[in-house]
């Protein structure tokens, strides 16, 4: 059961897919209380992400549910209230339904998680998952199970860690659970066949996967710091062979044919080696021949000589952490940077501006921020060479992680991450930040706006309507950016669906596009 906004579910999909190979009775299901991909929504909403159901819902998939004998949730932070309720529900309904709970949130807050779980996976869930299942299936003892942590009679049992999976590992592993035999729940109605249509609905003609797990860095707001808390070898990228990859998006395009993008989520993409990306490079551009999306890029990783293999492989969008324009605020968050470091890398990925746009993203509503921060922020936004794209989040803190603790030990409150990251506070700089990523207005004009550019937590005029336009304008270009390249990523629905089915994208990336994706 993945409990996400929206059915992505990468991890989710990893894990179900191992375990129906050796139980293949699993049932697979997944509850989307809001479609986070959402344009219409994040427009209308301003970012706010509903992370609950109502009432009657929540009964409704509680019993179902307690048919089973055991449910399995994987959820994120943002849904775990709601994962708990479900829980509860079922409880009620069926007070012995084996109850384990794994994904992002147990393991950055696992003694949250084990308070409603009769047992919660801490670690990779592959192997672990199944030498708990044949215990528990053949009556021996499960509680020693590695990686899981158990609440046997309100007792907590607490077990170590399992070796992180090696590349040799994740070559074996079976590709991701991808259509086959979903269900989904729908409001009012229950759980029904996740089909093709919904797939449209969800995702588009888009596909999401990851390659590298890993990241080199631990940035306090970011839940990898307490992977690799856990695993010191987590800061090392493990990855497969190019030829694994490229026959996962070969099997899935036999399902899908109308997939017409790949985008890899992965925190380190581009860290990978460069014989590695090369190799990928020459079979991607043979054998998929689709245009593909980054994530994840990290900033000191970024070169020429990287940046021309992924364009001559089929990349058209990628995305990279700038998160601030402050040294100061930068050295808080832990993140890896030197003085001129983003402004170099940003500068390297404009020399490729005829056939990319990339995507930057910044974190506003930081508690700690000075006006300085903010200027320099704006400044950076202001200066950087174009075209660009901005991804703006409103910092919110992920519990259990050093971003928590630096914060409380300031005595700041600040949202909880389940209210939504895309929400920011109306003030004038935050709206001049959605306005420069849609333009760049006159010096004379920015230096006057920048005067009253103040931190969020100081007090002063909101400015709802300059926000609303100006977040409006994003995220048109944002879709208008999309078609260019057809990349739909952004603009899930059926309206890529329709442009594949009606041969405009085929004609537009062979005749009008050409000379920007697979070039010589």
């Amino acid at each position: 059961m993945s409990v996400e906004n929206g059915i992505i579910s990468i991890g989710f999909r990893k894990v179900t897919s191992y375990a129906r190979g050796f139980y293949p009775d699993i049932e697979v299901c997944y509850i989307t209380p809001t479609h986070f991909y959402s344009p219409i929504k994040a427009i209308v909403n301003f970012g706010n992400i509903n992370t609950d159901l109502p009432t009657k819902d929540i009964k409704q998939i509680a019993e179902y549910l307690a048919n089973a004998d055991m449910v399995c949730f994987s959820s994120m932070t943002p849904l775990a209230d709601l994962t708990k309720k479900i829980v509860r529900a079922i409880r009620v309904i069926k007070s012995n339904t084996f109850i384990i709970w794994g994904g992002v949130h147990c393991i950055v807050y696992p003694e949250d998680a084990i308070k409603y779980a009769d047992a919660i996976c801490v670690g990779e869930g592959e192997y672990s998952f199944k030498q708990f299942l044949v215990a528990y299936n053949n009556g021996t003892d499960y509680y020693k199970t590695k990686n899981f942590w158990f609440n046997k009679n309100g007792k907590i049992i607490k077990n170590g860690f399992l070796p992180l999976n090696k590349p040799e590992d994740m070559e074996s592993f079976p590709f991701p659970l991808y259509a086959d035999n979903e269900l989904i729940y729908k409001r009012k109605v229950g759980f029904v066949p996740l089909g093709m249509s919904e797939y449209i609905s969800q995702l588009g003609i888009v596909y999401h996967t990851i390659l590298a797990i890993g990241c080199p860095f631990k940035c306090i707001y970011c839940d990898n710091s307490k992977f690799t808390e856990n695993d010191k070898n987590y800061s090392k990228l493990r990855y497969p062979s190019v030829d694994y990859i490229i026959a996962e998006i070969k099997t899935v395009l036999k399902k899908r044919p109308y997939l017409s993008n790949v985008v890899f989520m992965d925190d380190g993409f581009i860290a990978l080696p460069l014989e590695f990306l090369q190799e990928f490079a020459e079979k991607w551009r043979k054998e998929v021949k689709l245009p593909f999306s980054l994530s994840g890029v990290i900033p000191g990783y970024v070169n020429r000589k990287k940046m021309e293999i992924l364009v001559f492989a089929g990349m058209t969008d990628l995305r990279m952490g700038i998160q601030s324009g402050s040294d100061r605020i930068l050295r808080f968050y832990e993140r890896p940077n030197r003085p001129g470091l983003v402004m170099k890398s940003v500068s390297i990925i404009s020399e490729f501006s005829d056939r990319i746009t990339p995507t930057y993203d910044i974190i506003l509503d930081n508690p700690i921020e000075n006006r300085q921060d903010i200027i320099d922020t704006l400044q950076l936004l202001y200066d950087m060479p174009r075209p660009f794209v901005l991804q703006i989040y409103g910092l919110r803190v992920i519990p259990n992680t050093k971003l928590a603790e630096e914060l409380a030990k300031r005595n700041v409150t600040i949202q909880d991450i389940s209210k939504g990251i895309l929400i920011v506070e109306p003030t004038l700089a935050n709206a001049m930040v959605y306005m420069i990523t849609v333009f760049r207005p006159p010096k004379w004009i920015f230096e006057i706006l920048l005067k009253y550019a103040q931190p969020y937590n100081v007090e002063q005029t909101k400015h709802y309507f300059l926000l609303f336009i100006f977040r409006g304008l994003w995220l048109f270009k944002r879709g208008f950016i999309g078609l260019l390249h057809m990349n739909f990523s952004e603009l899930p629905g059926k309206f890529g669906w329709i442009c594949w089915k009606l041969g405009i994208i085929k004609f537009w990336r062979t005749k009008i596009q050409r000379k920007r994706f697979l070039r010589d």
